[in-house]
């Protein structure tokens, strides 16, 4: 594929994340950018090994544009499908309307296809933009309704900490060693963006229960209880959740499909400032009402 008619000067590079001045550069671009901060997924060992980044770099080694794709393997009624995310899109303003960000786009949608990848999904505040490439909203949808009746076995829960180096080890394995959330669309496995969004929010409360070993990140906001993810071997029901967390909340906001939950809710648009898109063959199974975990966004 040749370079982009504007990359003059530039020189492109793909699959770079082993160059540490490299890895500086894009964590440069997206703080410029948008104020977050990446380089948090070296205290847990690093980017996602799976991440497959296109960038350009100037002469001084500043990157002035990238877009990443990485694999996210999703579960979707039931079944396991091979799905990569869209990420870390950028262009530096002295850069922008010269077709990089296309060029880089092009590029990884490519390398995807070339992968048979069966899903491509990505979050954006720009739908227009991904809909020329084959992209499709996908509404979202929160579950809400009145708390489960009590459990009866009534377990106790303790708050971890990623700046406790145990509790961070604890979540990073049952991250490696977890049943998807749901099985109607969820996350099969992805670790980084999890412990990435649990540094960037501080309201999010990680919580560790013993029966069944898992940890819940949660919220409470004035009198509602929103679930945001659980991770572990086992989905415990939300009963067992509520009692563990000694919670007793009215109402109650579920961000994902609750079918492993042991408990139903009704289904209501997310409100959200960017739109899930989806590309590829499995694109077209998503019927039911899903939501991606706050837990699992990109």
């Amino acid at each position: 594929m040749s370079a982009a008619p504007g990359s003059i000067g530039l020189t492109f590079r793909q699959d770079y994340f082993g160059d540490p001045a490299a890895w500086a550069a894009l964590v440069a671009l997206l703080h410029d950018t948008f104020g977050i901060d990446v380089s948090i997924q070296d205290r847990f060992g690093g980017p996602d090994p799976t991440s497959m980044p296109f960038a350009y770099f100037d002469a001084n080694g500043t990157c002035v544009a990238n877009f990443s794709a990485f694999s996210m393997p999703m579960m979707i009624d039931g079944r396991l499908v091979a799905a990569a995310g869209f990420q870390s899109g950028a262009v530096r303003p002295e850069w922008r309307g010269r077709g990089l960000y296309r060029d880089l786009m092009r590029r990884a949608f490519a390398w995807c296809d070339a992968q048979s990848f069966e899903l491509g999904l990505l979050l954006t505040d720009k739908p227009a933009l991904y809909e020329l490439y084959g992209f499709k909203n996908v509404p979202q949808y929160q579950f809400s309704g009145t708390p489960p009746p009590t459990a009866k076995f009534r377990d106790s829960s303790r708050t971890l900490s990623l700046e406790n180096s145990a509790a961070a080890a604890l979540i990073k394995r049952l991250l490696h060693e977890r049943t998807p959330v749901s099985s109607i669309f969820a996350v099969a496995a992805q670790a980084e963006m999890f412990l990435l969004n649990s540094c960037f929010d501080p309201g999010i409360l990680l919580s560790y229960l013993d029966q069944p070993e898992s940890v819940v990140a949660w919220k409470r906001e004035a009198d509602c209880f929103r679930l945001l993810d659980i991770v572990g071997k086992a989905i415990p029901p939300l009963s067992v959740i509520l009692a563990a967390l000694d919670q007793r909340p009215s109402p109650i906001e579920v961000c994902l499909p609750p079918d492993r939950l042991d408990w139903q809710g009704t289904p209501e648009p997310f409100p959200s400032h960017t739109s899930l898109m989806a590309r590829g063959d499995a694109a077209d199974r998503l019927r039911q009402p899903v939501m991606l975990s706050p837990m699992a966004e990109f």
